[in-house]
């Protein structure tokens, strides 16, 4: 960074859209537990692996986990009891990725962010994995190292899935960030930072069911990785979090106690080309940004804050450290992406509506309806409308599957000086039209929509084709609404007609369905 330049001391977004504004907003309060170290999730070990293939098994698993004293919490988890362990892919390299559904139902395993064929191993809706049915995929990644997630996406039924436990942070490095002179050293000065939040009930239990908000489910206790009230030893001068906003609704307004600087070298899809220093950064649901923190001001035994509005949700302790004396680089990556043809179509995304009534260009979600289509490895304009205007409306993080794309202006205007690398997901003010520059490199069917969890859910969503000049108009084998709800009602134990799923209601108060 230039020495001209002053930290960034404002959200962006707009104050009037906040979440805080919504009736159904639930405050975060401080847990009277006490301080537990954060957890910082295991790395996934592969099963087998050559110089350029990787097998892995990732499973989807019940179980109870010790977040809180007393009774065990019953959770949901890859690979462990509680979120995932973290998945680290490398740039280049074949993976085959064996997903078990060790659940009482179905699931899948939807790779946000990774450039990869859909509809079946991107993982939305149309890629079930029955209980004790594995499947396996195979796929190549081909894209700049980036911070990534997964999650499970079993529509109608992701914000059920999602606030149970199923998401974990997933890592993509290549040749170009490991040249870098950025801390790299996982759980010890890079560090997953997963940002949820949680309401257990007498019996330290999560009930979605109760808790449910068709514009977004909250909890008012603060998770990170998991953890309530977390601490971590800082023992390193410099320190990079990789933050995820993983939460089904809430807005993560973040800063440091003594307005200590945030450096954001990386977004959604990867490295910025060059690199923003914050005092106040804002996530939006799915939202990703790696930051570095700069301890050298400190000495061992003092403690550095982090908040989400005014609520303390991690606690830096300041142990010990060698000086760095390292600088991050003023260019940090190239950020290129194909131009668009200037008579190509510009594709149109009006999100619209909240809480039962949320739709996408006037239309809820339809298993079986493709909405746009667009040719493979063509570059085209998306304009994301958000067209909200009661009580100031809110802000809509808008997520396309099947890549990243490039964020070219804010109601015409540039872009937040954050949002010049690559990315996936996008906060949409309410009257705001952002436009976004799109490339698919693989075929399929892929899903778009609002990443508040319950809209999707609800029915702020919308599926394209990506089609090639041989096969213009391939058939994909899409799953229904009779063969999911009849799968689900199986595994309930119950008629189609008798099961409960709360997102369901907001097609039932609009007359419409999931077909």
């Amino acid at each position: 960074m230039t020495e001209s330049k002053q930290p960034i001391d404002k959200y962006f977004f707009n104050e009037s859209a906040y979440d805080y504004h919504d009736g159904g907003y639930i405050p975060l309060e401080v847990s009277d537990a006490p301080e537990s170290k954060l957890v910082i999730p295991s790395v996934l070990q592969p099963d087998k692996e050559t110089d350029t293939d990787v097998w892995y098994t990732v499973e989807a698993q019940p179980g109870e986990t010790q977040i809180l004293p007393g009774e065990k919490t019953k959770t949901w988890g890859y690979n462990q009891s509680l979120l995932g362990q973290t998945i680290v892919y490398q740039s280049g390299k074949t993976y085959h990725v064996t997903l078990k559904n060790s659940l009482p139902e179905l699931t899948t395993f939807h790779w946000h962010g990774l450039d990869v064929p859909g509809p079946y191993i991107d993982g939305g809706c149309h890629a079930p994995v029955f209980p004790g049915e594995p499947k396996e995929i195979t796929f190549k990644v081909d894209q700049p190292a980036a911070t990534l997630w997964l999650h499970a996406h079993p529509c109608p039924l992701t914000g059920w899935d999602v606030w149970y436990g199923l998401a974990a942070a997933v890592v993509v490095k290549d040749e170009h960030e490991a040249s870098l002179p950025l801390p790299r050293n996982y759980g010890v000065d890079d560090i997953p930072v997963i940002l949820q939040d949680r309401t257990f009930d007498e019996h330290n239990q999560w009930n979605y069911d109760k808790d449910y908000d068709p514009d977004g489910t909250e909890g008012k206790t603060a998770l990170i990785n998991g953890t309530v009230n977390p601490t971590f030893d800082v023992t390193t001068q410099k320190l990079r979090l990789r933050f995820l906003d993983g939460s089904n609704r809430r807005e993560w307004r973040l800063h440091l106690s003594d307005g200590l600087v945030m450096t954001q070298i990386a977004s959604d899809g990867g490295l910025l080309p060059e690199p923003v220093q914050f005092k106040k950064l804002m996530l939006t649901c799915a939202e990703r940004a790696e930051v570095v923190l700069d301890f050298k001001d400190y000495k061992p035994g003092d403690q550095v804050t982090l908040y989400s509005d005014d609520t303390p949700i991690l606690k830096f302790n300041i142990k010990e450290f060698a000086p760095d004396n390292t600088e991050i680089p003023q260019h940090l990556a190239d950020v290129p992406y194909p131009e668009v043809d200037e008579n190509a179509l510009v594709h149109q995304v009006v999100m619209s509506g909240t809480d039962e009534e949320v739709m996408i260009n006037g239309k809820k979600f339809g298993m079986m309806r493709i909405d746009d289509r667009q040719e493979l490895g063509v570059a085209e304009y998306w304009d994301i409308t958000n067209t909200n205007d009661c009580c100031g409306g809110m802000i809509h993080p808008y997520h396309t599957h099947g890549g990243s794309f490039k964020v070219i202006s804010r109601n015409g205007e540039a872009p937040y000086p954050n949002e010049m690398g690559y990315k996936d997901t996008i906060g949409v003010n309410p009257g705001e039209t952002v436009r976004v520059k799109m490339r698919f490199n693989y075929p399929g069917v892929f899903m778009y929509h609002c990443h508040i969890i319950e809209h999707e859910d609800g029915g702020m969503m919308a599926q394209m084709q990506v089609w090639t000049k041989d096969d213009p108009h391939k058939k994909y084998k899409l799953m229904s609404m009779d063969t999911l709800m009849n799968a689900l009602a199986k595994e309930r134990h119950c008629k189609p007609d008798q099961l409960k799923i709360k997102s369901l209601e907001s097609y039932e108060k609009m007359g419409m369905d999931m077909c």
